[in-house]
């Protein structure tokens, strides 16, 4: 048994010795559903399951079911007590874990090559049972201590890589990348108009409108936080972007000049790293110094690209982010543990407490203590929020950053390797050079009339979706639709890009047929 010294100098475990008997299976203190046994038999269940879906290295991507049969299946699934609680039925749990299995993305499948979310290292996962079961909200240090600690201590690992002034910038973690894009633009809203949290609109009297400055290609979720927070569209700035798909940094003076003469104030600039369409890496250190030349707020939507730092041959994609008033990354995404994990970095903690202020006795003190100096509630939108940070630090508490960094290396080089084999193909057109591990690229046979078949690429990929061996995205890029490939899975390799390539062929090849016949 542990014991942990606190200043009352009390164990905070109590002695196996103590444990009172359990009263009644029914209605007691320790119904069948909270036994501990129980729980093992269901753990293991689950886990026996899940050891089989991870050994599994074959070829599979979505196997897309109609959802009134996936409907009534799992209706089927349900027991039909209502008066009394059911005796447990270990096949029907087990057919519930293996519909629930069979049903999503095959993450682990070197078949999935098509979206951002990763598939997770296992032992993130356990802890993500340990903190399920536990259930320490971590917003406030008396209720989740150890993660709380740990975001701390994350918090110094990624400044090592940042260079900011150590014990003057803040980390916090929220519930995914839009939470925390809205809660850093918040926060810069409330810098630059103090008055608006407290005066809403009325604030602006005889003041330039605010307005926000994002790349052409920035994930929705930005422009989603301008308009819950009032902004409004017409006061959106769209940066021009180069062939790239980078912000173009020559427009950006006289395209921020522009809104100025329009009677906007800019209070924000947010640039990508690893935008979502194309994996684009904006100029972030050029853009660094014009926000700072105009006082701008400058913000980094890192939640793909951001978690390059780990990676000493990588990191200097990032050149700059020092710069930087806030920045977020998402570890659901490249450091491959499950989702929900994004961390938001503050270059000046003060400014972290920013987004909100409230007063709310029951939860918030008046005076802090070395205890509340650790709670992060007044930092984030929730309340009640999972200890995020737990399934990233024991991975990287147990191997180091090195493992995250070797996979986050050998995707991005076999996305460069994918690049190179698709210059050889006459057949196909790369549209960009890939960045980190997207790569966007089109089926384009000496037989496709495009004006004929518009929709070509974007039919090619629902069909491969609804064949079920491989699992790809589309993004449309000048307008046109593409094909789009993420690879985040660390089983895949050559071969299986060449099959899929394959599979595009013979698909891209029927539809052509089909299309013909249908003259």
């Amino acid at each position: 048994m542990y014991a942990i010294d606190s200043p009352s100098s009390k164990s905070i475990y109590a002695d196996a010795s103590t444990k009172q008997p359990a009263v009644g299976k029914r209605g007691g203190m320790a119904p069948e559903v909270f036994d501990p046994q129980v729980f093992r038999e269901h753990a293991e269940l689950a886990i026996t399951r899940l050891e089989k879906y991870l050994a599994d290295s074959s070829i599979r991507g979505l196997a897309l079911t109609a959802p009134s049969v996936l409907l009534q299946t799992a209706k089927k699934l349900m027991v039909g007590e209502y008066e009394s609680i059911a005796c447990l039925d270990k096949e029907r749990l087990t057919a519930i874990i293996d519909l629930y299995i069979a049903t999503g993305i095959q993450v682990h499948s070197p078949g999935y090559m098509g979206r951002q979310f990763s598939g997770a290292i296992p032992l993130a996962g356990v802890i993500d049972l340990v903190s399920s079961i536990v259930n320490q909200p971590s917003s406030f240090y008396e209720a989740g201590q150890l993660p709380n600690v740990v975001e701390r201590i994350m918090a110094d690992e990624f400044n090592r890589f940042i260079g900011w002034v150590p014990e003057q910038f803040a980390m916090v973690t929220t519930s995914g990348g839009s939470l925390a894009n809205l809660t850093a633009i918040l926060a810069a809203r409330n810098d630059k108009f103090p008055h608006m949290w407290s005066e809403g609109a009325a604030a602006l009297t005889g003041q330039l409108r605010p307005a926000i400055a994002v790349s052409q290609d920035a994930h929705y979720s930005i422009c989603r936080a301008a308009g819950i927070l009032g902004i409004g569209e017409e006061q959106i700035i769209r940066l021009p972007v180069n062939r790239n798909k980078q912000i173009c940094i020559k427009q950006v003076r006289p395209t921020l000049e522009a809104a100025a003469e329009r009677g906007l104030k800019i209070f924000c600039l947010v640039a990508s790293v690893g935008t979502t369409s194309v994996g684009a890496f904006d100029p972030i250190d050029e853009l660094g110094e014009i926000t700072r030349e105009k006082n701008i707020w400058f913000h980094i939507d890192g939640a793909h690209g951001a978690s390059l730092l780990v990676s000493d041959k990588l990191r200097h994609k990032l050149r700059g982010i020092e710069k930087a008033d806030s920045f977020i990354l998402d570890a659901h995404k490249m450091l491959f543990v499950p989702a929900m994990c994004t961390l938001l970095f503050y270059k000046d903690k003060a400014k972290s407490y920013g987004a909100f202020r409230q007063e709310a006795s029951y939860v918030f003190e008046k005076e802090s203590d070395i205890y509340t100096e650790f709670d992060s509630a007044e930092k984030n939108f929730e309340c009640t929020k999972r200890p995020l940070i737990m399934n990233l630090w024991v991975v990287w508490a147990l191997y180091g950053k090195a493992l995250f960094a070797d996979k986050i290396e050998q995707l991005c080089q076999f996305t460069e390797s994918a690049y190179q084999i698709l210059q050889n193909e006459p057949d196909f057109e790369t549209l960009h050079h890939p960045e980190a591990n997207i790569l966007c690229f089109r089926y384009l046979p000496e037989n496709l009339c495009a004006w004929a078949f518009p929709d070509f690429q974007v039919e090619i990929r629902k069909q491969i979706r609804q064949a079920g061996k491989f699992f790809i995205s589309k993004v449309d890029i000048d307008g046109i639709g593409a094909l789009r490939v993420v690879f985040m899975n660390h089983q895949i390799e050559v071969g299986h890009f060449r099959l899929l390539l394959d599979e595009i062929r013979a698909t891209g090849q029927a539809l052509l047929k089909g299309s013909k016949s249908d003259d």
